[in-house]
């Protein structure tokens, strides 16, 4: 769901790059707050873990692929403003490193996926986790497809304003093809959600616990981040995802434009063995993605 540039109109662009921008510096603040010393790895790792499961293409009906939002999950380990800025650090690092999503764009994308994704959703599932506690994970899976659909119609809307495909057309396409990447959605949040009540419950989007032991649990999740997009991601489906596949089969995919980037396309430049390309550029991207996200916090917070 990655728009690229050229999609939107400047105007469009900048209408949704102001909240982005709110968003992601509030969730700096609360970064402050609601992060110890202990906890600061946490948003780096979760941000890891998004990247290397959003280079995860899974295939659906079609010839489409679809991928990871992490949203939902972000919100529930962290807190929706906290998911708000990891999403960002994510998305940030996939379009400058990787050319995945426009740079003019940047500010949609993180609106698209962070801000609704994360906020918007992430507030509906902590009401109605507090209205059912021991819900948590249909709680997550529904949160998660209601989050890949929020960006579907969102993205849809921005490309109508834009002048670039006309709502009707463009509404229920991205709709039916992201129901469909939602399921995927659904259950792989479903999975992380499980894994991480069964072995650390403690974590979940608790800002004032304490909990002990942070650091092994990091280095787990960390080291799973990597192994998934170091040895999982070259297999990955290579089909269009839902927003490439609808602007081919509408008439709109040579509206966009190119970004360029050191490792363009998930692919070491100059390494001719494909899987090993995208195996070390996946290695690369999951540690940049976490670096970027502890740093952030780390320096805001010594900032304070």
């Amino acid at each position: 769901m990655h728009i690229p540039d050229g999609f939107l109109s400047t105007e469009v662009a900048v209408a949704c790059a102001v909240p982005a921008a709110a968003a992601v510096a509030i969730g700096l603040r609360r970064a402050n707050a609601d992060l110890d010393e202990r906890r600061v790895p946490l948003l780096g790792v979760t941000a890891a873990f998004v990247f290397a499961a959003q280079m995860l293409n899974f295939p659906i009906a079609g010839g489409t692929s679809g991928h990871f939002l992490g949203a939902a999950l972000a919100a529930i380990l962290l807190g929706p403003w906290l998911a708000c800025l990891t999403l960002a650090v994510v998305l940030g690092v996939q379009a400058l490193l990787f050319a995945d999503g426009g740079i003019t764009a940047l500010g949609a994308n993180v609106f698209n996926m962070g801000v609704a994704g994360a906020l918007v959703v992430g507030g509906l599932m902590r009401a109605a986790n507090t209205l059912a506690p021991r819900r948590l994970v249909p709680i997550a899976a529904v949160g998660a497809w209601l989050a890949v659909m929020t960006g579907a119609a969102l993205t849809s809307v921005e490309l109508a304003a834009s002048g670039t495909v006309p709502l009707g057309t463009v509404l229920p396409a991205m709709l039916g093809t992201h129901a469909l990447i939602g399921v995927g959605e659904a259950a792989i949040t479903l999975a992380a959600v499980s894994a991480v009540l069964a072995t650390r419950p403690d974590l979940i989007d608790q800002p004032a616990a304490r909990p002990a032991r942070v650091r092994p649990f990091v280095v787990v999740a960390l080291a799973v981040a990597v192994g998934l997009a170091t040895a999982v991601s070259p297999f990955a489906s290579s089909h269009p995802d839902g927003l490439e596949r609808v602007a081919s089969d509408q008439g709109f995919v040579d509206a966009g434009r190119a970004s360029s980037g050191p490792i363009p396309d998930y692919a070491f430049p100059e390494i001719d063995d494909e899987r090993l390309a995208t195996g070390l550029a996946g290695f690369t991207g999951t540690l940049v993605a976490f670096g970027v996200g502890f740093l952030v916090v780390r320096g805001r917070r010594r900032l304070a």
